[in-house]
This record gives C-alpha cells, sequence and structure tokens, in this order.
C-alpha cells in the first residue's frame, strides 16, 4: 500500500477534515439554486446534522463546531476567487442584495470581516479599507468563535438553517463572472507598484472632498431648484478646478512629459427601474470629466475609468444627480394617454433619456469652461498635453479592460417625457462660472 492510500485510509478512518468539508460545501453550493434541498441534505449528511431539526430557530440544538469552521474556510474561500476575479467587497454586497435578501447579504459582510482579518491594513488598498469601513465589515463575536457558529447564536437559528444561507452564498459567490480588477486584493504584490491600479496620493484631498459632499447635501435637500442649482453650481466649480489645478501642478514639474500616467477604477452600481437612461447619466458625467464608463446591464454595474481624481469626481458628482433626476421624475408624476391607458413607464424612460443628455450638455460646457480659464491663468500651454496624455492613457487602459465593447442606443417614445426632462435638467444648471458666497 502507498504512502498516499495510508494517508486516505486514516483521513477516513478519523471522520472527514475542516478542508474535506469545505470543498464539500463548495460542491454542494454547486447544485443548490438547482435543488436547495437536496444541496442542504447532502452537507447535513457529511457533518451529521439531523434534517428533522427543521430550517428555524431553536430544535436543532447548538451548531456542531466542524461545521462552523468548514462554513467559515468554505467562504473565506470563495471570497478570496471573487477578489482574484476582480471583485471588490461593496461589489459583492451589492450583488448579492440583488440576487440574495438583504439578510444574506449581511451574512456575507461578517464573512468579509474574517477574510479581512487575515490580512494586515498595510496589505490593503486605502480604498479597501473604506469600502470595509462603509460596510461594517469588522468583527463582532468572540475571537476564539467561528463566526458561523456565532451568527447562528445570534441568530438564533440551527444547523440546517445555518446551511441553507451557507450553500446560498457560496452558489452566488461561486456564479459571478470575472471583472477587471480595478484595485489590487489584499496582499497583492501590485500594491505600492507602478501598476495601472490607482496610487493613494492620487486621491482627493478630503477638505475639498468634504466641502463638495456638504454643497451637494444641500442641493438634494432643498425644495427651491434655484437654489439647488447654486449649490451644484459650486459643487461642479470646486471639483473641476480642482482636478485642472492638479495637472497644471503635474504640467509645471514635469515639462517634459515624462510620467507616465496613472489611470484608475470605480464602479457604480445602479438600482432598477430604467437602468439604461441612468447609465446614460453616469456616461455623461464621465465624459464631461475626462474618464469613460462602460454599463454592464446584467449587473446594473458601470465601470468608469479615468484619472483617479477623475473617477471621484465622476462618483461623487453622480450620486448626487442620480438622487436629483430619480427626484425631478417622480415629482412630474405619471402619464396616461387619451384612451386612459398608463404611459407612466415610456414617459419616465423618455424623461430621464432628456434629463441625461442636457445635464451632458450643461457639463461639457462648464468643463471646457473651467479648463479655459485654468489654461489661461498659465499662460504657456504647458497644461494642454497633459490632459491629452491622460486622455490617450484613459483609452487605452479601456481598451485594455474591455476589449470587446459593443455600443447600444437608449430610444425615446414619449415627447412629454422628453421635454419634461430636459426642463428639469435645466433647473440643475452647471454653470461652472456663477459664484457662490459660502
Amino acid at each position: 500500500m502507498s504512502f498516499w492510500e495510508r494517508q486516505r485510509q486514516a483521513r477516513r478512518a478519523s471522520g472527514p477534515t475542516v478542508q474535506d468539508l469545505a470543498d464539500a460545501f463548495a460542491q454542494a453550493a454547486g447544485r443548490y439554486l438547482e435543488g436547495p434541498d437536496w444541496a442542504v441534505r447532502q452537507a447535513a449528511r457529511l457533518v451529521g446534522v439531523s434534517m428533522s431539526a427543521g430550517a428555524g430557530a431553536g430544535p436543532g440544538g447548538p451548531v456542531p463546531p466542524a461545521l462552523a469552521r468548514a462554513a467559515d474556510l468554505a467562504l473565506v474561500e470563495a471570497l478570496g476567487r471573487c477578489w482574484r476575479y476582480g471583485w471588490q467587497p461593496v461589489d459583492v454586497w451589492e450583488v448579492l442584495r440583488r440576487r440574495q435578501h438583504e439578510a444574506g447579504a449581511a451574512f456575507v459582510v461578517g464573512a468579509i470581516a474574517v477574510e479581512s482579518a487575515r490580512h494586515v491594513e498595510s496589505a490593503m488598498h486605502p480604498r479597501w479599507r473604506r469600502q470595509l469601513a462603509e460596510l461594517g465589515a469588522s468583527a463582532w463575536w468572540p475571537p476564539d468563535s467561528p463566526y458561523c457558529a456565532a451568527w447562528a447564536r445570534r441568530e438564533e437559528v440551527d444547523a440546517v438553517a445555518l446551511l441553507a444561507i451557507v450553500l446560498e452564498a457560496l452558489a452566488h459567490l461561486h456564479r459571478l463572472p470575472a471583472q477587471p480588477v480595478l484595485i489590487p486584493p489584499p496582499g497583492s504584490p501590485d500594491l505600492g507598484s507602478s501598476a495601472p491600479a490607482a496610487a493613494p496620493g492620487a486621491e482627493v484631498d478630503p477638505k475639498v472632498l468634504a466641502k463638495v459632499r456638504a454643497l451637494l447635501a444641500k442641493a438634494e435637500s432643498t425644495s427651491f431648484p434655484e437654489e439647488a442649482d447654486a449649490f451644484f453650481a459650486k459643487a461642479q466649480e470646486l471639483m473641476s478646478r480642482y482636478s485642472l489645478e492638479r495637472a497644471a501642478v503635474e504640467a509645471l514639474a514635469d515639462p517634459g512629459g515624462g510620467i507616465p500616467v496613472r489611470t484608475a477604477g470605480r464602479r457604480i452600481w445602479l438600482d432598477n427601474p430604467y437602468l439604461s437612461p441612468k447609465s446614460m447619466l453616469v456616461g455623461v458625467v464621465a465624459e464631461a470629466n475626462r474618464c469613460r464608463a462602460v454599463f454592464a446591464s446584467a449587473l446594473g454595474l458601470m465601470t468608469v475609468i479615468g484619472e483617479e481624481t477623475d473617477t471621484e469626481i465622476v462618483e461623487v458628482l453622480t450620486t448626487s444627480l442620480l438622487v436629483q433626476a430619480g427626484r425631478a421624475m417622480l415629482a412630474a408624476g405619471g402619464r396616461v394617454d387619451r384612451r386612459g391607458q398608463s404611459r407612466t413607464k415610456s414617459f419616465r424612460q423618455s424623461f430621464l433619456v432628456s434629463y441625461a443628455q442636457r445635464i451632458g450638455e450643461r457639463l461639457t460646457q462648464a468643463a471646457a469652461g473651467a479648463e479655459s480659464a485654468v489654461t489661461e491663468s498659465l499662460g504657456d500651454g504647458r497644461l494642454l498635453p497633459v490632459l491629452a496624455a491622460r486622455e490617450r492613457a484613459v483609452q487605452q487602459r479601456v481598451d485594455e479592460l474591455f476589449p470587446q465593447l459593443v455600443k447600444r442606443r437608449v430610444s425615446v417614445s414619449n415627447s412629454a417625457g422628453w421635454t419634461a426632462g430636459r426642463a428639469a435638467a435645466d433647473l440643475a444648471v452647471l454653470d461652472v462660472r456663477r459664484a457662490v458666497q459660502n
């Protein structure tokens, strides 16, 4: 008998290891979406859990330690695969919130905390750490207890219910398609290198960002269109000038143009309904800020590629504009035709398409005005080559990450919605030359 055969026999005699169980859970999860009951029974048999416990609280008693440790390991391994496939913590939460349910997404946040605890903070990109903080992905359970066991105790569920939610989460995690890697995952050798990933030092000054967010919050909260216009105009002015002035500093520091452009990427998740016109709005904001936006319609996901400062500007402004667009659309109400049939869906679709187009026109004018002012202040034309180099780098990066892009058009079938959307966009004037007193 060979050494490996003796090892296998020894493992069978002593029972499956935690790794064996974790692997078995992963295999059962592959069948979960096809037959949840079968998958749970298979996993329960492996850890000796009686299915008579039911799928609720109490009857099954405490979760077996082997089950909890194996579930933790299976989740950590699945998340590690997601990170290697380009997913980030907030991405995982967003997609599970859509495909599973709020409780399931919250459960996976705890698993993300387990996975992140394997890495020191210095091995994480700053934006990765911020996402963990945003999700609240930190350990709330005792350090000597597996996460899944602590979660089952807190939620007062038995082993069968725990198996069900673990397998459902694993099933969704394993089916996530590969995405471009926009942030190096924890422990990656790309952290701190000259790779195309965002440089931590290229982020927007927190003081400027806080000021802009405060202006946008005021624009969203006021019921007076002119006041909202003034707040948003000031926010756009601050962000545009900030980006261009940083580019000017780069031009002065590198007159020969030898410093390579570092591109970055951010993801913006859109909620149903009307995903296509909402994606148009993100696209026009990106275009006006020297970025490119790519829409994955099956996921409701926009990927924005550009220089780090510009991508953050797009994220901040888009978040506010989506709020304003949704509020204006609802305020416009619904529509019915002459026969009394509802035309609300086509009206709102056309409204948002028109809104996006008009916002794009305004932003482009604003960006051109800010660029002209900063270029004139330099007086020697050194800014233009820097901006041109950034544009080339961004397009090259888009071509690398998305080699098979397909352009799609969004149709408009309701003239009333188009007119109302354009009027609403005019109320959110983005003339960056207007001054607003602090």
